[in-house]
């Protein structure tokens, strides 16, 4: 038998008190009257949950039926989404892994203390931003560590005749410079601040462990040698360029005993890298008559000149030379200007060459400080001609556009050992 539970409120109406049967069916009727709400409850639960849970996918799928896509996009973009959650969740757990990596190197000690927690205990963010050093500081370090050789050498002081005698005896374990996997190396000594009075060992090919033994003489009365610092530079020759430089050794002469002679190893240090110095600048004026052949070189003036003497001054004059196939034809000087670091010259050298040789010739022009005891010093150096670079190629250029006429130009000074290392390099190109 069946009961309609939601009818039963209007069969209760409708039944009539003053039967018979019916009185003798009340208890029955109570006693269903009172489990009916027990089964009610709980099918009203169900039923109200399927009823919102249809309700809402209903309205689900209406809203879906309203977005203009096909159902191929709507798949899409449900996997792309989903791509995009998962990649979310697989990055915050390897973040975590990391962070618990990163704590456990940084214990120390059996309890698993570090500095940090013992100081305060800071967040795990802090850590993550001591990241230590960067590449760069890095490469600078090992830089620094690199091994760059040592470096034997003597030293002797003679008070009677104020003599300081260099010896350099001997260098090993130098770094490599070549591609081949060794040097060329020479050792340069000056007593700095006097960078005029310098000495330079015989070069030493393909080798690491070059004996030199040899010794220099610097003239110095003993009440100045205080002042001064003794500099030995390695280098590595190089024909073609710049020599670099391996090493150095650096030592004060006032924190050396020279009441007896020394003989010692010392490990060679990175030399400081200094601006290139500025030699100053020289004017020239170039003409060339192509029916006579007649090629005249004028040296006008120079200026802002390298002081070369202990005044502070130098004695400069210039040395023209004429050259070809790395082969010097001619050479010629001008008078010296006696000390001044701006000398004017206006003096005019004529040379004969003929159009045909015009594109072989390079002319060199290099300023020196004269010295009546010792080495006159070159102060810079430039050079001209069809083979030339920059302003060298420019000025000889201009001259052969505009025959007969003398065009002027200032060329910087550069160092001689470069220009020199410039021009083997272009007769080794033929």
């Amino acid at each position: 038998m069946k009961f309609n539970l939601f009818r039963r409120p209007q069969a209760m109406t409708a039944a009539e008190p003053t039967s018979a049967p019916t009185m003798t069916m009340a208890p029955t009727s109570a006693a269903m009257s009172t489990s009916a709400p027990e089964t009610s409850g709980s099918n009203n639960t169900e039923i109200s949950k399927n009823d919102m849970f249809e309700e809402i996918k209903s309205k689900f799928l209406n809203e879906i039926d309203k977005i203009p896509l096909p159902p191929w996009a709507l798949i899409a973009i449900a996997v792309v989404a989903a791509l995009l959650i998962l990649t979310c969740c697989f990055c915050i757990i390897k973040k975590c892994c990391c962070k618990k990596k990163k704590n456990k190197k940084g214990k120390k000690g059996k309890d698993g203390f570090n500095m940090k927690n013992m100081q305060g205990g800071e967040d795990d963010d802090d850590d993550e931003g001591e990241t230590g050093l960067t590449e760069e500081e890095k490469e600078e370090e090992e830089k620094e560590q690199e091994k760059l050789g040592k470096l034997q050498y003597s030293i002797d002081y003679d008070f009677e005749n104020t003599k300081l005698t260099i010896g350099i005896l001997q260098a090993a374990d130098l770094m490599s410079m070549d591609s081949g996997g060794t040097s060329d190396p020479y050792v340069k000594v000056l007593l700095f601040p006097d960078k005029k009075k310098k000495f330079d060992t015989k070069v030493h090919k393909k080798t690491l462990n070059p004996v030199f033994n040899e010794t220099f003489v610097f003239k110095v009365p003993y009440e100045e040698l205080g002042g001064k610092t003794l500099v030995m530079s390695v280098y590595d020759y190089d024909r073609f360029s710049k020599h670099d430089v391996i090493g150095e050794v650096k030592l004060p002469m006032n924190t050396i005993d020279l009441g007896r002679p020394i003989e010692e190893w010392r490990d060679l240090e990175s030399a400081d890298q200094e601006e290139p110095e500025k030699l100053g600048d020289i004017c020239i004026s170039l003409r060339y008559v192509p029916t006579a052949g007649k090629l005249t070189v004028c040296i006008l003036e120079a200026k802002n000149l390298k002081k070369m003497d202990a005044c502070g001054l130098s004695d400069p004059y210039v040395k023209i030379q004429l050259l070809q196939g790395g082969k010097r034809l001619k050479k010629k000087k001008t008078t010296v200007k006696k000390n001044t670091l701006n000398p004017y010259y206006n003096e005019s050298f004529s040379f004969e060459i003929p159009l045909e040789q015009m594109q072989k010739i390079l002319v060199a022009v290099t300023v020196f400080d004269y010295d009546k005891i010792g080495k006159n010093d070159a102060i810079g150096k430039i050079f001209v001609g069809s083979k030339a670079t920059g302003l060298g190629l420019k000025h000889w250029s201009d001259m052969l556009a505009n025959p007969r006429r003398p065009i002027a130009q200032w060329h910087p000074l550069q160092p001689e050992e470069e220009i020199d290392g410039q021009l083997a390099s272009l007769n080794a190109k033929k």
